[in-house]
């Protein structure tokens, strides 16, 4: 008797999608652009999520995602997928997925402030902006200009303009200028600087502070800290933010990521009052939506200007800066700030009467400097009130962006 073998292999092999690997801010993320994903992940959904999943190499229960493009954190477990623009007067979609470490999760509910940065660049090194209009950027008599690139951002709908710097190559082509001289706490290495715009962040419809108080007394109790109460700012611009006193927490607001992250115990603590933020919000009905939910609410902690080192061993001097602030993101102290939240810290800053305005000393205030685990940021914004509601109007901020790699990513094909 003839034994036949057949041709197929044992294990399916490895499929190849074109990718472009960059760093946004002080995070760094997976970036694809719609159609050349796999058809089935073109769409949301399952698909769609565990092929990104096994692109970062999550779900990891070592922490590490070895085996994917994360590096075992919140700020580096990132995905973008960047599309033609479909409303008008855009020029591209983007999409942020925020991918857990430990979990099979993406969390599509909000934005990355941070990678928001490398998403004008992306898009024109994509070819989703037009051609011509990145040509006319450049100005007349030069051979550099800034390409003003209006971005969709379709998890939250909002508009966000990116002022992304080009220049006209030896071939005549023009190029994304990505090196320089701007400094970013938190980035080792100086780049070109990237000016970026919140339009409108929060709905004229929606309420920027939702409980429709500046300052809440916020029921703690059950969470471990020495006072049932504390006072709290909750706020819904850039991405939703639970703002508390350091010292209400039993902090300085000069941690770093050592002092909080290695704390089983008090992130715990810290992930308990995130939940009954996200309740007091409006955001879950229940506290133990919190655990489907970890990118939304963020919560953090603001203290008066301080001097203190910062992580890199940078000294950082109370007079360079206005407040201090702290965040967690993913369940850990982040190691400088989310874009989304320096966002929320420009709002809250600039509406007089919010803890942040208080800690910052108080009164009108276009833009404030704070302090963060990596050094400062420079935000700026733009609030008042209408028919009694507080809006922001814009929200602006500087950051820089890189691409580190351009090719292709391979995931088995039997992931997805």
């Amino acid at each position: 008797m003839t034994q036949t073998t057949s041709n197929q292999p044992k294990f399916a092999p490895q499929i190849s999608v074109s990718a472009t690997y960059m760093r946004g801010g002080t995070s760094k993320g997976t970036f694809f652009k719609l159609s050349d994903l796999p058809e089935r992940c073109q769409v949301a959904g399952e698909s769609r999520d565990n092929f990104l999943l096994r692109v970062i190499g999550s779900p990891d229960p070592y922490g590490k995602q070895i085996d994917g493009l994360g590096n075992g954190s919140s700020s580096t477990s990132k995905t973008v997928i960047l599309s033609e623009a479909k409303q008008a007067d855009h020029d591209v979609n983007y999409l942020f997925g925020q991918v857990n470490i430990a979990k099979p999760m993406i969390d599509w509910a909000g934005n990355c402030g941070n990678l928001t940065a490398a998403v004008g660049a992306c898009a024109i090194n994509m070819g989703l902006v037009a051609a011509d209009k990145v040509a006319r950027s450049i100005s007349a008599g030069t051979n550099s200009g800034i390409c003003e690139v209006r971005i969709w951002q379709q998890n939250i709908g909002k508009t966000i303009i990116a002022h992304v710097p080009v220049y006209t190559d030896a071939q005549g082509k023009v190029q994304v200028q990505e090196t320089g001289d701007f400094e970013l706490d938190g980035v080792t290495f100086p780049a070109a600087e990237v000016k970026i715009e919140f339009i409108d962040p929060v709905d004229a419809s929606s309420a920027m502070f939702p409980t429709n108080n500046l300052v809440d007394d916020f029921d703690v109790s059950g969470c471990g800290l020495a006072t049932d109460s504390v006072k709290a700012t909750f706020i819904s611009a850039g991405i939703p933010t639970i703002f508390m006193k350091a010292e209400d927490l039993g902090f300085t607001g000069t941690e770093l990521q050592g002092d909080i992250n290695s704390d089983s115990e008090l992130l715990a603590k810290l992930e308990n009052i995130r939940a009954k933020g996200g309740v007091a919000m409006g955001l879950f009905k229940d506290v133990s939506e919190a655990q489907s939910s970890q990118h939304i609410p963020k919560i953090a902690w603001v203290g008066p200007a301080q001097s203190y080192s910062a992580s890199s061993g940078k000294a950082v001097d109370v007079n360079e800066i206005d407040l201090v602030v702290r965040a967690m993101s993913m369940g850990q102290l982040h190691h400088a700030m989310m874009g989304t939240a320096a966002v929320a810290i420009a709002a809250a800053a600039t509406t007089q009467g919010t803890l942040v305005n208080e800690a910052a000393g108080g009164g009108e205030l276009g833009e404030v400097r704070f302090g963060h685990p990596s050094g400062t940021l420079l935000v700026g914004g733009k609030t008042e009130q209408v028919d009694g509601r507080w809006q922001a109007k814009k929200v602006s901020m500087s950051r820089s962006a890189r691409r580190i790699m351009v090719g292709e990513v391979f995931v088995p094909a039997d992931a997805f």
